[in-house]
């Protein structure tokens, strides 16, 4: 995000713009659709809720790296492009291959979603990472919040169902005769994470626009956005990764939406820790935030206890986060 955005400014411009409405005329904003909030059910006993983490082990080596493209428009007037990274045949290491074939095995899939006036390529470091430990990436560029789009904040509001839409055609290709991704996919293990306004879209998934195949989320310097905020649906570990420096989502806001999570749940949180810096450069910051996210994926997707154990090590490494565990 270019310019410092609090939750109540933008949960006021959001609530507004649903309000007034927007233009119909060529050339204006979309008209934002907004949620609304759902009351929590009232809780039957004080036990968490548990979550649906199926029983198994991940893979316990590193793939090579494929990546592609994948051309797609929800309802004609929103085009979607994706880049899916994903497990690959071959050596590990190096740079992702767009022609690599996939690796044998059936992995669980990863949708992430950028932050405003970002590239899902700005984050290939970090995803290519969770692409080499087993799951399967898709990033889609939002047309409106991306860079070289118009910037216009309002349009989160329909990125949770963007993200819906590019999720069913992803898991779609898990029956597509011919695609490399054929017979690739756990169509039942699905996670989302997102950066900043995509931190929002990621909230929202779990909220007012629940997308019940969702069986876990990772929210990366987000914040819910004020409207239509209440946590719903089946349970679903959500992992929360925020720096207490941050000059866009204050981390306050961002531990207000982390205290509102009714499910298992985890705050990693990084002292030192800007908007961004951790996750678009490979530093010391991005080899724990990898680590502790992979093996939290491991865990609630693969259903892997080890890896679930393995998340407070990970992130307490050299001082440099801290871990409020309440997986």
């Amino acid at each position: 995000m270019p310019r410092r955005v609090t939750p109540a400014l933008l949960a006021s411009a959001l609530l507004t713009a649903g309000l007034v409405g927007c233009s119909d005329d060529a050339g204006s904003a979309p008209k934002a659709a907004v949620p609304q909030a759902t009351a929590p059910a009232p809780p039957t006993q004080a036990v968490a809720p548990t979550p649906r983490v199926p029983a198994g082990t991940a893979p316990d080596r590193a793939f090579a790296v494929g990546v592609r493209q994948l051309k797609l428009n929800r309802d004609g007037g929103r085009p979607l492009p994706v880049t899916v990274w994903y497990p690959a045949a071959g050596r590990p290491g190096g740079q992702p291959e767009r022609s690599a074939d996939a690796a044998t095995g059936k992995f669980p899939v990863v949708m992430f979603s950028h932050g405003l006036n970002g590239r899902p390529a700005d984050y290939g470091t970090l995803l290519t990472r969770w692409a080499a430990a087993g799951f399967v990436v898709a990033a889609p560029t939002f047309p409106h919040t991306a860079r070289g789009g118009d910037g216009n904040v309002l349009d989160v509001l329909n990125q949770p169902a963007d993200v819906s839409y590019v999720l069913t055609e992803v898991l779609a290709l898990d029956a597509r005769a011919g695609d490399p991704l054929r017979g690739r996919l756990a169509t039942d293990r699905v996670a989302a994470a997102g950066h900043s306004a995509g931190g929002v879209t990621t909230i929202g998934l779990f909220t007012a626009g629940r997308d019940e195949r969702l069986d876990a989320g990772v929210v990366f310097a987000g914040t819910a956005l004020g409207v239509g905020t209440a946590f719903a649906g089946a349970a679903a570990p959500q992992l929360f990764v925020h720096g207490e420096a941050d000059e866009v989502v204050e981390y306050a806001a961002g531990k207000a939406a982390y205290d509102k999570v009714p499910w298992p749940k985890a705050m990693l949180s990084l002292p030192k820790g800007d908007h961004g810096r951790a996750l678009l450069s490979d530093g010391a910051a991005l080899r724990v935030v990898s680590d502790t996210t992979v093996e939290f994926l491991r865990w609630s997707l693969y259903g892997d206890q080890a890896a679930k154990g393995r998340i407070l090590t990970d992130a307490a490494r050299d001082d440099i986060a801290t871990l409020d565990n309440r997986l």
